[in-house]
């Protein structure tokens, strides 16, 4: 990538991040088979599920299931492609649905309907030219390998995994460059579920489950990213952290330590994916949890050696820590990630800290970490948004969040981060994947759709699409 000494290089990729689970709908559509996410209604239920509390390994009688229609993208996407391509998008993040290649994830044969579907989707986007990011496993499990095998607990999902990765790389290898193995792989401390398919039974040591998984997991990465490399030469093929700094509350040394900590327990993942060993003070915190992993003699070399080009990253938010139980109190649980509340900084509706210095912070840190290309592939603030009486959408609180985190993307450039591109979340509107909820809206793109999965599906852009528009046609420069 060129180097631009004044502003973003010439080739970035600017764009927008959707996910299947929270877009397709279509959800059995064309042989595809049930999915993690296919079982988490909206409402009080959805957040124990998401935390491993799953009480049926099919869809309930009574429950809404956002996901099983979403915004149809499925059958819509060609209408929404268009308008990505008129903001000038160079790249578009996506996922496949491992469902709709192998409907229960341990199927002898791939499903050509599924594949077919995402060379249609991957056609419609050369057209336009616009660069897809892929990323192969977005928060949805087969629920067959959930029920059948225990999800990533079991080490059978490493070579399954590694299956599903080759087909696609196999079948896409001429249409996509740029891949992403695990969506947010940190995420399956906190939401199991969601992150890794875990379900919990009585008795069990949950912190033993987990990163037994999350240790499948960064195999299947590994392996992964080696059959890239061997059936797509020129490929990247990126890891993908939910990132975000954590500040201690105070200069107390152990307010310090606590908030380094919590900033490695995510470090961890990326820490093996990218370095390609497990770092020394992961093995202590398993050491002092009695955490006993179970490895496979050629484990460590397939980590070793199998690397990723780049590090992926989400940045919503930052968070604060301490070790004072009477600052704790003051603790706010707007984002999956519990946090001190900021009294230098403001929230969104949904209590997620708004920190747009947050984000040159994140981007120095994770490069002076790892000294590997970084690619923004989430970034945009969720918000109730009104269809005024002359049916426009005036997001102008979207535009200044956006624009004071591009402005500190451009200070991090110049920094010295080597950034690849930048793909805001949501560019249309899509099923929030933490509530459930339609009215928790990122786009620049509105879809006529409430809580309910009542409405049209009829999209109108924005007042935030124009102005991200000129922002890809500047290359950054124009971001007022």
């Amino acid at each position: 990538m060129s180097k631009n000494t004044n502003g973003f290089p010439e080739e970035f990729l600017w764009g927008g991040a959707i996910a299947a689970n929270q877009t397709e709908g279509a959800y059995l559509k064309d042989g595809k088979g049930l999915t993690t996410v296919d079982l988490l209604p909206t409402g009080e239920k959805r957040f124990p599920i998401m935390k491993g509390n799953l009480s049926s390994f099919s869809p309930l009688e009574g429950e809404f299931y956002p996901s099983h229609k979403a915004i149809d993208f499925y059958h819509r996407y060609k209408e929404d492609i268009a308008l990505f391509a008129e903001m000038g998008f160079k790249s578009l993040r996506l996922s496949i649905s491992w469902a709709r290649i192998f409907p229960n994830g341990d199927d002898a044969e791939p499903n050509e309907a599924g594949l077919r579907f995402y060379d249609d989707l991957f056609d419609e986007l050369q057209k336009y030219g616009i660069e897809p990011v892929v990323t192969l496993a977005h928060f949805d499990v087969p629920v067959h390998l959930v029920e059948k095998y225990g999800s990533w607990k079991n080490r059978e999902l490493v070579s399954l995994f590694e299956k599903y990765a080759k087909t696609v790389f196999t079948r896409y290898k001429d249409k996509v460059k740029y891949w992403l193995t695990f969506n947010e792989i940190n995420m399956l401390l906190h939401l199991p579920f969601i992150g890794a398919g875990l379900v919990f039974k009585e008795g069990e040591n949950i912190q033993q489950v987990k990163y037994q998984a999350a240790h499948h997991q960064l195999v299947a990465s590994a392996l992964a990213v080696k059959a890239g490399h061997e059936i797509i030469p020129d490929a990247k093929i990126g890891c993908m952290l939910a990132a975000g700094m954590v500040y201690p509350y105070s200069s107390n040394p152990d307010d310090v330590f606590d908030a380094m900590n919590k900033d490695r327990e995510s470090f961890f993942f990326i820490d093996v994916q990218s370095r390609g060993e497990y770092p020394g003070f992961a093995k202590r915190f398993f050491r002092d949890n009695n955490i006993d992993l179970v490895m496979e003699k050629e484990d460590e070399e397939i980590l070793k050696k199998h690397t990723v080009d780049y590090i992926g990253f989400s940045y919503y938010s930052s968070r604060v820590t301490s070790t004072d139980p009477e600052v704790l109190k003051n603790s706010t649980g707007g984002n999956v990630f519990d946090s001190v509340s900021n009294p230098y900084l403001t929230t969104s509706e949904w209590g997620w800290t708004i920190d747009p210095k947050g984000l040159r912070i994140t981007a120095n840190q994770l490069y002076d970490r790892y000294q590997k290309p970084l690619f923004i592939v989430e970034n945009g603030l969720g918000a109730v948004d009104e269809v005024n009486s002359d049916g426009e959408v005036i997001d102008d609180y979207r535009v200044e969040y956006l624009k004071l985190h591009i402005s500190e993307m451009r200070e991090a450039i110049q920094d010295g981060v080597e950034l690849i591109g930048y793909t805001s979340w949501g560019p249309i509107d899509i099923v929030s994947a933490s509530t459930g909820e339609m009215k928790k809206r990122y786009g620049y793109i509105y879809v006529d759709r409430n809580n309910q999965g009542k409405g049209s599906l009829r999209r109108m852009k924005k007042k935030s699409f124009d102005w991200y528009r000129q922002v890809i046609e500047s290359n950054g420069e124009n971001i007022e």
